[in-house]
């Protein structure tokens, strides 16, 4: 297992000359955003763009790719990370590595951390552990083998919500014993025996079948919340909206073209959708209004949408693809939407998953790495690190600081390998920041 700086991988290759022009290339004065509501040509079924790039760590659509060819995607956009940042805020001075395998052989599917416990999705089975001591505490939904997969697991009013495979939504609590209690499924009973009557609560979901708006039809691949409300997404394209108190669907919106594979919410309510079909799209209740409608839609990258993060002051939005760049969108003044301003590359393979803490951005790939990016001034961008140690995809992630205070994160990424890897990244201020001395091979 190594931990490579980005100078270490970057400036060993022809690419380092590359990626230096790039990172000149001043920004766009009126980047162009098309909030025009484009319908797709095709309306198959391409929910496989994200998961089938991160199947298999050598049999993928990027496999006979070598890695540099991801810093030539996207040429229109300009790079944004710089190799030798003149004003970095922080170089990393020491990585520790710790791992579990919760079961062995079988794929990490989603992890997740709430206040000391941390939550680890292996196929259908959810394990809970105590982060500090990565002692397990509890097991749950192992019987349960026809819910599928589990895809993606939120927190709300002192609830868990998790997706499944299997098109529903299950919550859970945790009781004072640290075991979890199986409370219902969404849709609940109670709202379906509300709806089922009347005819104009059914919709089409393919030739002769039909089912009421409040359920999913397909897997439920992303879940999200915010004040009381859970934002869940699907491959059936539909994104939906709960009312945690009571469990009932307030919404639901035709919101894509193609399989939606993340979602994400800003403190102001605002939603971001990432789909199949290329697009990300931004969703708001109008003034006045009680109902989210479309607000913008936000075209740059060439294929599918795997993963969205947003900082920390909810401003600048990360996209992550298959086409193996991430994408920086920042809020314009004049308006309410994003526009893109520059891309962040150095993958070479899909991005799956991204999580911002601070001002640092985490990525993970089917290229098997987790990457560490911090942004600077001038919103530049700088890779402190390239983890590297899974032996498969790292299809989740999650971090968490150590405390307000503390110059160490610690980064817990989880792989199609079936092993989970807490990276414990100390960062301090850099004795020279214009000099490379400061980034290190890392070999742990």
């Amino acid at each position: 297992m190594k931990v490579r700086s980005w100078l270490a991988t970057s400036c060993s290759t022809r690419t380092c000359a590359t990626l230096t022009h790039d990172s000149t290339i001043p920004f766009p004065q009126n980047p162009y955003l098309s909030s025009e509501n484009l319908v797709s040509d095709s309306s198959s079924d391409n929910r496989g763009s994200a998961t089938s790039s991160s199947a298999s760590s050598s049999d993928t659509s990027y496999s006979s790719l070598p890695s540099n060819l991801s810093l030539q995607t996207l040429s229109s956009v300009p790079s944004l990370q710089k190799l030798f940042p003149e004003n970095i805020v922080f170089s990393v001075s020491d990585i520790s590595v710790s791992s579990i395998n919760p079961r062995p052989k079988h794929p990490i599917t989603c992890v997740a951390v709430q206040g000391n416990f941390l939550y680890i999705a292996s196929v259908n089975e959810i394990r809970v552990y105590d982060q500090g001591t990565s002692t397990l505490l509890d097991v749950y939904n192992g019987q349960d083998s026809c819910s599928g997969s589990v895809k993606s697991v939120t927190f709300c009013n002192g609830k868990i919500f998790t997706a499944h495979q299997d098109c529903r939504i299950r919550v859970w609590q945790m009781t004072v014993t640290k075991k979890h209690k199986f409370l219902t499924a969404l849709p609940t009973v109670n709202d379906r025996l509300r709806r089922f009557v009347l005819p104009k609560n059914y919709v089409s979901i393919r030739r002769h079948v039909k089912r009421l708006w409040i359920e999913h039809a397909d897997a439920v691949t992303g879940l999200t919340s915010n004040k009381g409300l859970i934002y869940s997404v699907s491959w059936d394209k539909t994104l939906k909206i709960w009312r945690a108190s009571d469990a009932r669907c307030l919404q639901s919106i035709k919101a894509h073209d193609d399989a939606i594979n993340s979602v994400t919410v800003s403190v102001d309510g605002t939603v971001y959708t990432g789909s199949a079909d290329k697009r990300i799209r931004v969703w708001a209740k109008p003034s006045g209004e009680k109902r989210y409608a479309l607000v913008a839609t936000l075209e740059k990258h060439k294929s599918a949408v795997n993963a969205l993060a947003l900082d920390d002051e909810r401003s600048v939005l990360f996209s992550g693809a298959c086409d193996r760049s991430i994408l920086v969108w920042e809020r314009e003044d004049s308006a309410n939407y994003m526009v893109v301003t520059g891309a962040l590359r150095g993958h070479g393979k899909a991005i799956l998953c991204l999580i911002n803490v601070g001002d640092l951005l985490m990525s993970g790939s089917a290229d098997r790495t987790v990457r560490i990016w911090q942004r600077g001034v001038e919103a530049k961008y700088c890779c402190l690190a390239v983890l590297d140690g899974h032996q498969k995809p790292v299809k989740s992630l999650t971090a968490v600081r150590d405390d307000e205070h503390s110059d160490a994160v610690s980064v817990i990424s989880g792989s199609l390998d079936g092993e989970i890897r807490t990276w414990k990244v100390s960062f301090s201020k850099p004795s020279n920041p214009s000099s490379s001395t400061d980034f290190q091979n890392w070999n742990l």
